[in-house]
C-alpha cells in the first residue's frame, strides 16, 4: 500500500493529554447532536489520490441547480453546532481527520465575510504551536493553537485544543455554511507541532457512558451523531463489526465482499470510512462493473467521472460485513445532475491509492458505530430503520 497523505500535509507523531479537561453537564455520560444538511461543498480531501475531475464534476453538478434548494439530492455535507469559547459554529464532523479547527478572528476580514467567528482575544494561545493543512486541490487552512472550553451536547472540554485559521483558501471561504471541523479520527494524526493535540473525542471520552460514537446521518434531511451510547432503535437486526486498523490514524476496516445488485464477490475490500467524504471511492474494476450495469453510462471526462441518464435505474451496492449484507439503495448512488440530461454517480473511482473511501453515500444508508470501548477498536455498522 503506498503511503498516504490524509487531509492534512502533516501528521503528528504523539497526542498531547490536557490536564482536568472535562466538564459534566447533567447526564453527559450519553447524549445526542442532531446535525444540519448542507449542500454547498462537496468536501474532497484526500490529496492526489482523489483526481482534480472529481473535484470539477461535483463544481458542475452545483453550477446545474440550486443546491441549497434540494438539499436531498446532494448531502454534500453534514454541519453540527458547537460551541467554541462561547460563540456557536456550525462545523462539519469527520472521521477521517483529527483536526478541530474553526475560523477565527485572526482570518483578514475578507476571508471572514459570511462565517461565524471564533474569537480568540479572550483565549489561551498554545505560544509556539502552528498547524497547516493542505488538501490535493490546494484547498486549505493553516493558523494557531488556542485551548478554549468546547462544548458538544451535553459534554463540555474546558481545555480542548482549538485550531483557530489565520488563513483558508477561497473554497472555504465560499462555503458560508461551514465554519470548520471537528476530527474524528484517532489523534496521531492531528497535524498540530510541535506536538499533536488530542481530538475532541479523545479528550471526553473517558466521561461518557461508552467510549464509542454513532454517525445516523440520513439522505436528504438532518441525522444525528450519538456520543457515549447506541441508539437499537435506529438500525434494523444487529450490529455487524470489523476490526479497525488504525496505525494510520484512519478508521480502517476490511469488508469480506461485495454486491451489484444481485452480483455478489467474495473479494475483500480495505476502506476508511469518513464522514468527511461524500462520495464512495471504490477500486476502478468495482466501478467500471458497477455502471456496466447501468443503461447508456460512460466514463466522461469532463464531467470527472461516470455519468448517466438521471431517469436510469441504477443497482444497489452492498459491502458484506461481518458476512451479513450492508446495502447502499441505487437511488443513493445517482447522486447529483451533471448537466441538464445527465446525472453524476455517487460511485466513483478511487484512483488507485491502495484503500477505498467509505464516504457519505454508503454511510447515510448505515448507523455506524465507532467503538473504542473494547481495548482495540471496531467499527459496527446497521442497516438503518
Amino acid at each position: 500500500m503506498p503511503s498516504i497523505a490524509s487531509i492534512a500535509a502533516f501528521a503528528g507523531f504523539a497526542s498531547l493529554a490536557i490536564a482536568s479537561p472535562i466538564e459534566l453537564q447533567k447526564r453527559a455520560g450519553a447524549f445526542r447532536v442532531d446535525q444540519v444538511e448542507s449542500g454547498k461543498r462537496v468536501y474532497q480531501k484526500y490529496s492526489k489520490t482523489v483526481p482534480t475531475k472529481v473535484s470539477a464534476a461535483a463544481a458542475a453538478a452545483a453550477a446545474s441547480g440550486s443546491v441549497e434548494a434540494s438539499p436531498e439530492q446532494y448531502d454534500a455535507e453534514y454541519l453540527c453546532p458547537v460551541s467554541v469559547g462561547g460563540t456557536t459554529l456550525n462545523l462539519d464532523f469527520d472521521t477521517g481527520s483529527a483536526d478541530l479547527w474553526v475560523f477565527s478572528s485572526e482570518l483578514p476580514t475578507s476571508e471572514q465575510s459570511g462565517h461565524s467567528i471564533y474569537k480568540t482575544s479572550s483565549s489561551k494561545e498554545k505560544s509556539g504551536y502552528s498547524w497547516e493543512i493542505t488538501y490535493g486541490d490546494q484547498s486549505g487552512a493553516s493558523g494557531n493553537v488556542y485551548a478554549d472550553k468546547v462544548v458538544i451536547g451535553a459534554v463540555t472540554a474546558t481545555s480542548q485544543a482549538v485550531e483557530a485559521a489565520t488563513s483558508v483558501s477561497s473554497q472555504f471561504t465560499q462555503d458560508t455554511d461551514n465554519d470548520g471541523l471537528v476530527g474524528l479520527a484517532f489523534s496521531s494524526i492531528n497535524t498540530v507541532e510541535p506536538e499533536a493535540q488530542t481530538t475532541f473525542f479523545d479528550t471526553v471520552k473517558s466521561s461518557l457512558d461508552k467510549a464509542l460514537f454513532a454517525a445516523d446521518l440520513k439522505a436528504g434531511e438532518a441525522g444525528s451523531y450519538d456520543f457515549g451510547y447506541i441508539d437499537d432503535s435506529k438500525y434494523t437486526g444487529d450490529l455487524d463489526y470489523a476490526d479497525v486498523d488504525d496505525s494510520q490514524g484512519f478508521w480502517m476496516f476490511t469488508a469480506d465482499g461485495y454486491a451489484i445488485g444481485d452480483d455478489s464477490e467474495d473479494d475483500s475490500i480495505q476502506g476508511i470510512a469518513d464522514t468527511g467524504t461524500t462520495l464512495l471511492l471504490l477500486d476502478d474494476d468495482i466501478v467500471d462493473a458497477y455502471y456496466q450495469q447501468v443503461d447508456g453510462a460512460q466514463e466522461d471526462e469532463s464531467q470527472g467521472g461516470y455519468v448517466f441518464d438521471c431517469d436510469a435505474d441504477l443497482p444497489d451496492f452492498s459491502l458484506v460485513i461481518n458476512g451479513n449484507s450492508h446495502t447502499v439503495p441505487g437511488s443513493y448512488i445517482n447522486y447529483a445532475p451533471a448537466d441538464s440530461n445527465t446525472c453524476f454517480g455517487g460511485i466513483q473511482s478511487d484512483s488507485g491509492i491502495g484503500f477505498s473511501i467509505f464516504g457519505d453515500i454508503f454511510l447515510k444508508s448505515q448507523y455506524v458505530v465507532f467503538d473504542q470501548s473494547q481495548g482495540s477498536p471496531r467499527i459496527g455498522f446497521g442497516q438503518q430503520s
